[in-house]
């Protein structure tokens, strides 16, 4: 009996293995910008693509989808986000608005471990754009901002910008040319030295740019963009699935 409860439980953790692994392979390949906009990701296809059971890749993708990564649209399936101009529009809108906000406040109490916290960060953005690592720069990007809202230690507003750029970092990976990823730590940059300075309006005001030239190479990647198939997108890397002793029955169930 006891053995019988420790073969079930390594099968369960070996199940949660695979999900994690396909999760962030995915999960890597739409901050990688490699599947195309509104491309449908058919459970039988990933499945085939990872070799593990459309049970696990139903789990994955309801993950993803409640991560708003992924959208799922009744009776068609799960589709990668294909936001349009004026999707795209409102998001930034919304980012320029509360980031001012967030400025304003952040500038009557910043502080030089605040600054130092920001300077090792852009240094980190930048080495990311000069390895071409889309993936880490679009990550490094979007924690910028985090950064900025959670020197205010407010829980509330930080998950406020979590729950945002959920759906902008991955505007940013489909649309934006990888050539132009070093803009935005040049901008991120500028804001970073107006809040050293003290100037909170100038601050504000790079930010609503930097917003504002977001949207424009958003713009120019829509014209931009290549097709790819999901077997295309999701095989240009290794997919080995770690498997334990119970593997065979976990793909399966």
């Amino acid at each position: 009996m006891i053995a019988a409860r420790t073969r079930r439980r390594r099968g369960d953790l070996d199940g949660a293995t695979i999900e994690q692994e396909v999760h962030e392979a995915v999960s890597r390949a739409l901050f990688e910008g490699r599947l195309t906009p509104g491309a449908k990701l058919p459970e039988h296809r990933l499945a085939a693509i990872f070799k593990v059971s459309r049970e696990r890749i139903r789990k994955v993708l309801h993950r993803l989808v409640a991560e708003r990564r992924l959208e799922a649209i009744p009776q068609r399936g799960v589709f990668v986000p294909n936001p349009t101009a004026e999707e795209i529009g409102r998001i930034y809108l919304a980012h320029r608005v509360f980031e001012a906000g967030v400025i304003a406040e952040l500038a009557r109490r910043f502080s030089n471990s605040i600054l130092d916290r920001i300077e090792g960060h852009l240094q980190e953005e930048r080495a990311a754009v000069e390895r071409g690592d889309r993936a880490a720069s679009v990550r490094l990007s979007g924690e910028f901002h985090l950064m900025l809202v959670d020197s205010l230690n407010n829980p509330e507003l930080s998950r406020f910008l979590r729950e945002l750029l959920a759906r902008s970092s991955l505007m940013v990976s489909a649309f934006e040319p990888a050539r132009l990823l070093l803009c935005g730590v040049d901008e991120h940059a500028a804001i970073a030295a107006a809040l050293r300075d003290g100037d909170a309006d100038k601050a504000i005001a790079l930010s609503g740019e930097h917003f504002h030239h977001i949207e424009e190479r958003l713009a120019e990647g829509l014209g931009e963009r290549s097709e790819m198939s999901i077997e295309e997108a999701l095989s240009r890397r290794s997919h080995r699935v770690t498997r334990g002793p119970t593997s065979r029955a976990n793909a399966h169930r």
